[in-house]
Order: C-alpha cells, then structure tokens, then sequence
C-alpha cells in the first residue's frame, strides 16, 4: 500500500510542476494559474465535508480504487484533448485531482488502524509519510527534465500511469475500513429513512453529517483545538511555500531554482530521518508520539521556517532546512495517529473535517501571501503566519498539559 502510495504522490507532486507550467503556457495569464490551484483546493475543502458520509456507506478499499481510477482518468483526458477543448479539461483536472486526492486520503488515513491494529499506527504512518516524503523529492527534482526533454504530454501519461498502479495496488490488496451503509448516515432513523416511513427535516444528510463532525470533534478532549492548529499551520505552510521562490530570486536571479530545490530535498531529507526515528521508538515502546510532540512540532517547525527567511548562512540555512522538514515530519504523525485513536464511526469524518479545515487554510493562506508579498518581504510575511501558529501552538500545549494534570471525574455508581 505504501509502495503505491508513493508512486502515485511523485506523479502528484510532478503534476504540481506541469500542469502550473502547462496552465500559464495555454493561457498566457499568471492569473489563470491562481485560479487553477483555487479550483483544486475549493475541490479538497467539497470533499473533505463529504468523505465521513462516503466511507459510511462504501468500504475505505472501493474509495481508494475508485478516486485514483478518476484521476487517471481525467488526466488522460487531458492529454487527448483537442486543443480547442484544453482548458475545460483543466478545468475537469483541477476538480478531480482536488477532490479525489483529498478523499483517498482520508480513506487511507481512517483505515489505518484496521489495516495493521492499532498498536502499530504510529509505525505505518511513519512509514507512508517517508514513501511521500520521497515521493516530492523525486516529483520536484525530475518534473523540470521531464518536461524539458519530453514535454507536458509525456509527464501527463506518466502522471497517468501513476494513478492506474496505485488503482492496482488498492485492489489487489485486502483492504479493510468504511463500510457499505453501517455508519451513522446510513443507520440514522432507520436506515436513512428509507423504511417506507416518512423522513423527518431534522434527519437530512447535511444535518447528519454536521451533527456527525461536531460528534468527532466532541470525542477527545483538545480535538477540537488541534484541528484549529492544523488550519493555522497549513496557512503558515502557504507563506513559506509562496515566499520560497521569492526569496530564492532575491539570493541568485540568474538561479532561482536551485535554492528551492536545494531547500525542499534538504526539508525532505529531515523529515525522512524523522520517520526512522519515529518507527524505531514506536517497536521499541509500543507508544505514539501523541498530541503533545504535535504542538511542541509545530512549535519548533513553525520557529525553523521562519528562521529560513532570515538571512542567515547557507549552511546555517541548510541545516534549519533539516530541522524544519524533521518538525513537519514529526507533526504529521502525532497528528494522524492522535486521530486514529477515535472510535472507527468518528474517524472518517474527523479526517474529512480536518481535510477542510486544512484546504481552508492553505487556501485563504495563498490569497493573503500573495498579496502581502508585494508589499512585504518574505520574513514579515513567514514571520507573521507561523507566528500566529507559534501563538495557538502554545494555547495547544498549555491546554493539552491542563488536561493531563486535571484529576479523572469520579464515576457514578
């Protein structure tokens, strides 16, 4: 499954590359691409308010099947497209890859414990992370030669193939997780309403899947609060994802793109060493790294992106790189283990809101960033949006360690 799964990010991560080159060159316009990107993370914020509703009624396995299906699909729609036809098969490209990528992973993520048991979540989410992790280097690195050599067609077809092996590989394994209408949307007043009787205004499946999702967030103490991080931090990750460039063609105009890249595999690298270290505590003790290193991760990733911008050395900037990837890597998998403790009903649909959540971020994050960056430099702009996460990461902390010194309520007789 990781092995698919990691075959499937490095063509999303290369599509990342050519379909934004790929946009600018038949539009002409750099608004075009903005509007793309809007369109795949509007996308992404749809499906996430869905998927707990999805993986209710249909298995985690037929999702994951189906959503990469999609995405080869459209894709190799796109590159048989007539010209005159291109841009609405973009169009359909950034709502199908928005959408569907957003809802396997949620699948993926909400099946994880029924995959491998609970006492080895931490461990596989390790291990997937890495599989990604890799993945982006790969898709970065190679999506520039790619399409200098074979042009955007070529990248298409093997961003296409991407999808189809990770389709094969969701099917060829025993894939538990979901289920086909025993969730709460699909037991609800019996059955959905569909027992002949009539369905009452308050039953609807939007007021269920609301009602489903304040459940989730209900469930842990603190969840609540560490979604809300989750959302602050993808908008942190939009200003130095939007800054990066731009501080890369102050450094060096002639070669903007090799600081980017240096930084980015630099970030990878930690975040893999990262992972090992992660699996290795999680065999040797049994133990996630829980909600805690979730908010002292953030903290200390939030502080090394911001020291990015800084001005500092080249190898004092290299090694923030390390350190910035190994936080990032460290919060991802507090983060999702932390959720997968939920029971199996809630799970589903406290990754879907957390996926909206996140896209709401990332994606108000770009419309603020780039707008502040003509006017700002890029360490005001980093500065200000993962210092706002350094602040909630700091409500998190002192929350979470209320909550552990707190005495237990005493049970009723």
């Amino acid at each position: 499954m990781v092995a698919g799964y990691a075959i499937s990010s490095y063509g999303t991560f290369l599509n990342m590359v050519a379909l934004n080159l790929f946009v600018y060159e038949t539009t002409g316009r750099a608004l075009a691409m903005g509007l793309f990107m809007a369109v795949r993370l509007a996308s992404g914020f749809a499906a996430g308010l869905t998927a707990g509703g999805l993986l209710s009624r249909f298995t985690a396995k037929s999702v994951m099947l189906w959503t990469n299906i999609a995405q080869a699909s459209v894709m190799l729609l796109l590159v048989l497209a007539p010209d005159g036809l291109r841009t609405a098969a973009l169009v359909a490209v950034s709502v199908v890859v928005g959408s569907c990528g957003t809802l396997f992973m949620v699948s993926l993520r909400s099946s994880i414990p029924e995959m491998v048991g609970e006492d080895r979540r931490s461990w596989a989410n390790s291990l997937s992370i890495t599989g990604r992790s890799l993945a982006m280097v790969a898709g970065f690195a190679s999506a520039g030669v790619v399409v200098s050599l074979v042009g955007y067609t070529a990248a298409f077809v093997v961003d296409t193939a991407t999808f189809a092996v990770c389709a094969v590989t969701v099917a060829l394994l025993p894939i538990p997780g979901g289920g086909r209408g025993d969730g709460e949307d699909g037991n609800a007043n019996g059955g959905g309403g569909r027992g002949g009787g009539r369905e009452e205004p308050d039953d609807s499946p939007a007021r269920r899947r609301r009602s489903a999702a304040l459940a989730a967030l209900a469930a842990a103490p603190g969840l609540a609060l560490m979604v809300a991080l989750r959302g602050v931090d993808a908008l942190g990750s939009s200003s130095h994802n939007a800054a990066l460039p731009v501080y890369s063609s102050g450094l060096d105009a002639s070669r903007p793109a090799v600081f980017v890249s240096a930084f980015w595999c630099l970030w990878a690298l930690g975040n893999i060493v990262v992972q090992q270290l992660i699996q290795r505590y999680a065999r040797r003790t049994g133990r996630s790294v829980g909600a805690l290193g979730f908010g002292w991760g953030t903290c200390l990733m939030s502080g090394a992106f911001i020291l990015a911008f800084a001005g500092f050395p080249l190898v004092a900037t290299a090694a923030i790189a390390l350190v910035a990837g190994a936080a990032d890597g460290l919060t991802e998998v507090s983060y999702t283990s932390h959720l997968q403790t939920l029971p199996a009903g809630l799970r589903a649909h406290a990754f879907g809101l957390s996926a909206t959540v996140e896209n709401l971020g990332f994606g108000a994050g770009m419309i603020l960033v780039a707008a502040s960056l003509d006017h700002y430099t890029p360490l005001t702009v980093v500065g200000w949006s993962h210092g706002a996460a350094l602040v909630v990461a700091a409500v998190f902390l002192i929350r979470v360690r209320g909550l552990r010194k707190a005495p237990p309520v005493p049970s009723s007789p």
